[in-house]
């Protein structure tokens, strides 16, 4: 694997989306001030919303209000928020942009796969996953983690080969005996962390939120080999000194990683194209209804994964118990097997001991 920070995407200027040469919509005007209660009294007009609403945490609550009362964001690095905004069906050009600029080449959605099919149990502490076909028939699977650690760098090759077996067993069904292994496209994994592993968070690679892999030959042979990584680290952006660099990646992560109003605004003043996103963003906020379900369709996710998250992790705790017991019970039993042995040296000493004894005691006589 190999490190492709160098190149980074840090220098390049949005192409894709064009600067918009008529004036800017004031941001706030398009998150205008509530204040809690006339938010909550739009919310009480739909009973079962509100009952959502109030079985929310307070954590959750407040970010639902935050909202509506027009001073924070959608969190869009969470599912159902995500694919509102991002829907190919709808906005075929946001999620193509977003891919591109991660992967450095220009690349098309064409239609959302089905993840249904994976041979890979979905129990990480998911926030999004999205698998997509390019236009060339390339796949990319982009996933936002939570916690890090549940997704290591062996997980993500089982997902990358998993991906590439999908495709060859898709391509071969449509093919038929046509089919060649030149007729397979790359598959891309893109996962972007909240909170990046330790292993991104060292000093010499304090500024690099961007890290490509993919497999070389240390020869320098060229081959065609199929599988590529991207990791994106959005707490490592957002302290890094590139991110006020101007560029499509870094617009991109600055909408994901936005948690107000303010940082809306800011992003619009450099990246004028990014309004039209943050106007269908402010859209929802005279839709009480639809948000409180994308809300609750979250949490629903973040509980599941939660359970299966705490399973594994008790799993994999009561694993470790038993092996520690074992090598305990192995320790003890070599622990006796030893004290048998002192033992059976010691009746044989004192057996030879008695033997000689009487030897002596025969020739005294």
């Amino acid at each position: 694997m190999y490190n492709k920070n160098n190149d980074n995407h840090l220098n390049k200027q949005s192409v894709s989306n064009g600067k918009n040469t008529t004036k800017l919509v004031d941001i706030h005007q398009l998150f205008p001030t509530r204040t809690e209660q006339e938010c909550l009294a739009e919310l009480r007009k739909h009973p079962r919303s509100y009952f959502a609403y109030q079985n929310m945490s307070p954590e959750w609550k407040n970010r639902f209000l935050g909202f509506m009362e027009g001073t924070k964001t959608l969190p869009l690095t969470y599912d159902p928020f995500f694919k509102k905004l991002f829907n190919p069906d709808i906005y075929p050009e946001r999620l193509s942009s977003l891919i591109s600029s991660i992967i450095g080449t220009k690349v098309t959605v064409q239609c959302i796969l089905s993840n249904e099919d994976s041979m890979l149990p979905s129990t990480s502490l998911l926030l999004l996953d999205i698998l997509v076909q390019l236009e060339d028939g390339s796949i990319a699977n982009v996933e936002i983690q939570k916690i890090p650690y549940a997704f290591p760098g062996e997980r993500m090759s089982c997902y990358s080969s998993d991906l590439m077996l999908r495709q060859y067993t898709r391509v071969k069904s449509l093919k038929g005996n046509a089919f060649t292994y030149k007729d397979l496209k790359t598959v891309y994994t893109i996962v972007i962390y909240e909170k990046s592993p330790d292993a991104y968070l060292t000093d010499a690679l304090s500024d690099i939120y961007l890290h490509h892999g993919r497999t070389v030959f240390d020869t320098g042979i060229e081959l065609k080999l199929l599988q590529e990584f991207y990791v994106v680290a959005l707490d490592v952006f957002c302290e890094s000194k590139y991110a006020k660099d101007i560029n499509e990646l870094n617009a991109w992560l600055s909408l994901l990683t936005a948690q107000s109003v303010d940082d809306l605004a800011a992003l619009v003043s450099d990246y004028p194209w990014m309004e039209a996103i943050c106007k269908d963003m402010s859209e929802y906020m005279y839709d009480p209804e639809e948000v409180i379900t994308m809300f609750s369709e979250a949490l629903r996710m973040l509980d599941e994964n939660t359970v299966h998250y705490m399973i594994d992790e008790l799993q994999k705790e009561r694993d470790e118990a038993v092996a520690a017991l074992s090598e305990k019970d192995a320790a003890l039993s070599e622990k006796d097997a030893e004290i048998a042995a002192v033992l059976s040296e010691k009746n044989a000493m004192l057996s030879e001991i008695a033997a000689l004894k009487a030897q002596l005691a025969a020739l005294n006589k």
